[in-house]
């Protein structure tokens, strides 16, 4: 089954009351079920793996939080992401974010780059497929909140757009 049917599924099912739906095609079985206002894909069950919030250092130095406040003001990127007003492009999927299509390649955008719905702004993979993610909305590029080779999470977001 391909990836943009799955997703339009996922946005239709968004948009609708209905709360379950199971599928089956071509050996491929999805199942997906609205708990409020959240849809869950059912996947095969992958090992847990825990993070911790320090990042590891090298003998004889401190571990650096990763949480760190910025030199300007003393807020965090957190409390200065809930200020904007615009919108948020996030991750549909969990996965190793790509900002170009290949290393030499420049960028799909940068901040200041108008955009328009339907636009390849990135690339995740996941399980080893390269999935190009398009923008949702037509507007300007804010910000982009996650690095190059970065992994992301279903639902974070990845750019701010207004």
């Amino acid at each position: 089954m391909d990836y943009k049917v799955i997703l339009n599924l996922m946005k239709e099912m968004n948009r609708t009351d209905l709360t379950k739906l199971e599928i089956e095609q071509e050996g491929v079985r999805i199942c997906m079920e609205k708990s409020n206002t959240l849809v869950t894909v059912a996947q095969p069950a992958l090992p847990q793996v825990t993070v911790n919030s320090a990042v590891a250092a090298p003998v004889g130095q401190q571990p650096v939080e990763a949480n760190t406040t910025s030199e300007s003001g003393g807020s965090t990127v957190a409390e200065k992401s809930e200020e904007f007003t615009g919108k948020k492009l996030v991750s549909p999927m969990v996965g190793t974010f790509y900002a170009q299509p290949s290393p030499d390649k420049p960028p799909f955008v940068k901040v200041g780059d108008k955009v328009k719905k339907g636009q390849t702004i990135c690339i995740i993979e996941a399980m080893k497929l390269m999935n190009e993610i398009e923008s949702e909305y037509d507007g300007e590029i804010v910000k982009v909140l996650v690095n190059n080779e970065d992994m992301v999470e279903f639902g974070q977001p990845l750019f701010l757009i207004k």
